[in-house]
């Protein structure tokens, strides 16, 4: 099979055509060869100008070494193994060969031409086959909302016989002014998707391949669901999975993409806390903010969801603990982060990856809350569940209360919890409560620690008064924990425009200034002191992705701690 890249600078550029090979990591000048465990790839230049150059990538397919292994009890086992379209027909052994040949191209990482690599270059691409069922409109329907102009011809079954009609291959061509990293992404995922069907088994570790290398353009893709299906060849627990981390990327419901089910969340069956652990903290926020209780009748703004309605189910500590998110799973700022860190298409064997900026944040409010000595816990915008879950695994948080303006975030808490069938011992601890957080809520005073995470940039600044006085003044806790993002950070994140919030549903984001003067404000007004603390990978200038405050108040009544 073959694929070809070619780049013609426009008129005026300061760059010859030529530096696709920098771009590539490819000399223009050598023929390179490399092995795959079901063939050969190999690397050539047919033209290299200044003034245009194109990298082609043929696979040479082996059907002998792809089948080599199986077994003659192994179901697929027949002369089909060895005499079809793999050899011939774009697929997912040449999304495997892009993958692995251009893996440093597909980082958007090039040392020689560091800012070429960002810039979106001319590029034209053509693949002579390409199995696609859904015919031409398939191909436009996935690649055009990307920027691409496609032209999609089907190719006939025999040409000595037109009237046996056309074949559900095509010939593939697109066009456009893309990141060379981006349409290699682009290849990378949707090849397999056209095609519909896989060469290797599909792991867990599939849906981490497929948010990795869709950082950036697939949680905003109009077919997403549909090409999320096709990518993980229809395996249901893989698909919800990847659907509702989708879901938080775009900070969207998960019953939006049909990703939580009814019932059991059958994601959660398959992956064991992984798809529970998922949940945003961002989705929760979202809902307080510009509509926190407002056209919500005074009946249903304190409506309670107590967790002993529910039918018990065990939720331990293994299960919250273990099940840590990656960085394509959280919404806003770690979204962010994902498209800074350009996609990767697989994990290098034995290869550990950095905690998400999700996992970091949670972690950081859970130390604040034990470095407190807090044991009775609200979280105020707590989502769909994902701190819960790990404050349910720490024994030492005896009693905990979720707060959500949105009852659809609270009902997706409950079946990602699993309290249908939750121990009573457990479900003694949890409550959920729906609440607008501008409103005073009598039953939230007298705990010890109240956490206010990603939330109060999703609030209008002139009702920030009424959030501060419902939590600082009348729930009163005895800590506070608060997080929101840098917005001097923002410019590292190269995806994101100028002056654009990390969320289009942010009313503002704070410098670090902005937020120590806030803090320190209403640390002063209610009576509590402030300290502060980064939380993520600090950059020298513009400091951490998320900043924290835990306020804590002066004078600690100790008899209200552990009162009902």
């Amino acid at each position: 099979m073959l694929l070809t890249i070619t780049c013609t600078p426009p008129e005026g550029a300061a760059w010859p055509a030529t530096d696709l090979g920098f771009l590539l990591h490819k000399n223009p000048d050598r023929v390179q060869a490399f092995e795959q465990s079901y063939g050969t790839a190999h690397v050539v230049y047919p033209e290299a100008t200044a003034a245009r150059c194109t990298a082609a990538l043929l696979l040479e397919v082996d059907p002998i070494r792809l089948v080599r292994g199986r077994s003659r009890s192994t179901p697929d086992f027949s002369l089909g193994q060895y005499v079809n379209d793999r050899p011939y027909a774009a697929s997912s052994l040449l999304s495997v060969a892009l993958g692995t040949v251009f893996r440093t191209a597909l980082h958007g990482r090039c040392d020689q031409r560091p800012e070429l690599a960002q810039t979106a270059l001319p590029l034209r691409i053509v693949l002579p086959a390409v199995p696609c069922k859904g015919g031409p409109e398939a191909a436009e329907r996935v690649f055009a909302p990307l920027g691409w102009t496609v032209l999609a011809e089907p190719l006939p079954l025999d040409p000595a016989f037109p009237e046996w009609g056309d074949s559900h291959y095509v010939r593939l061509e697109l066009a456009g002014t893309i990141r060379l990293a981006d349409a290699l992404a682009h290849l990378y995922v949707l090849l397999p998707v056209l095609d519909g069907a896989k060469h290797y088994w599909l792991a867990a570790d599939e849906v981490d391949k497929l948010i990795r290398a869709g950082a950036g353009w697939l949680a905003e893709h109009p077919e997403r669901g549909w090409i999320t299906r096709r990518y993980l060849a229809r395996r249901q627990s893989l698909v919800r999975t990847a659907l509702a981390r989708l879901a938080e990327v775009d900070d969207a419901e998960a019953e939006e993409l049909d990703a939580v089910e009814e019932g059991v969340d059958e994601a959660l069956e398959a992956t064991d806390g992984a798809a529970v652990a998922a949940g945003s903290p961002g989705s929760g926020p979202k809902a307080v903010g510009n509509s926190a209780g407002a056209g919500v009748p005074a009946a249903t703004r304190s409506t309670e969801i107590s967790a002993a309605e529910a039918a018990p189910t065990e939720v331990t500590s293994s299960e919250a603990t273990t099940a840590e998110p990656t960085a394509a799973e959280a919404t806003e700022s770690e979204a962010m982060s994902a498209q800074a860190t350009a996609a990767e298409p697989a994990a290098t064997e034995g290869e550990e990856r950095a905690p998400s900026l999700a996992v970091m944040r949670r972690a950081a409010v859970l130390a604040a809350l034990r470095g407190v000595g807090a044991h009775r816990v609200l979280d105020l915008g707590c989502g769909e569940g994902a701190l819960l879950r790990e404050l349910l695994a720490d024994k030492a948080f005896t009693e905990v209360v979720g707060v959500d303006v949105s009852m659809r975030a609270l009902n997706v808490t409950k079946r990602r919890l699993r309290l249908d069938r939750m121990p009573e011992r457990v479900a003694q601890r949890l409550t959920l409560l729906q609440g607008a957080l501008t409103y005073t809520d009598a039953r939230l005073r007298g705990y010890d620690a109240a956490v206010l995470m990603e939330v109060v940039e999703h609030v209008d600044e002139p009702r920030l008064g009424a959030l501060e006085y419902s939590v600082f003044g009348s729930a009163a806790p005895g800590s506070v924990v608060v997080t929101t993002p840098n917005a001097e950070h923002n410019v590292v994140y190269e995806t994101l425009p100028a002056g654009k919030f990390r969320h289009s549903d942010h009313r503002f984001e704070w410098t670090r200034a902005e937020f120590a003067d806030w803090a320190s404000r209403v640390a002063e007004r209610y009576g509590y002191t402030v300290r502060f603390a980064p939380v993520g990978v600090e950059h020298p200038e513009f400091g951490p992705p998320t900043q924290l405050a835990l306020f804590t108040k002066a004078t600690i009544d100790s008899s209200t701690r552990g009162a009902a």
